[in-house]
């Protein structure tokens, strides 16, 4: 898909990008706490 047609399919739906901007946040939020758990510090 071309930025253009990503464009146009949110112009026509704009209940998506509520959507796809709430969808980014909840990963963003996974992502870090999947590197705050998933993380081992051995050593000094």
């Amino acid at each position: 898909m071309s930025e253009k047609d990503i464009t146009t399919y949110l112009a026509d739906n704009p209940r998506k990008i509520g959507a796809l901007f709430t969808l980014v946040l909840l990963l963003s939020q996974a992502g870090n706490s999947a590197a705050m758990w998933g993380t081992d510090v051995f050593g000094p």
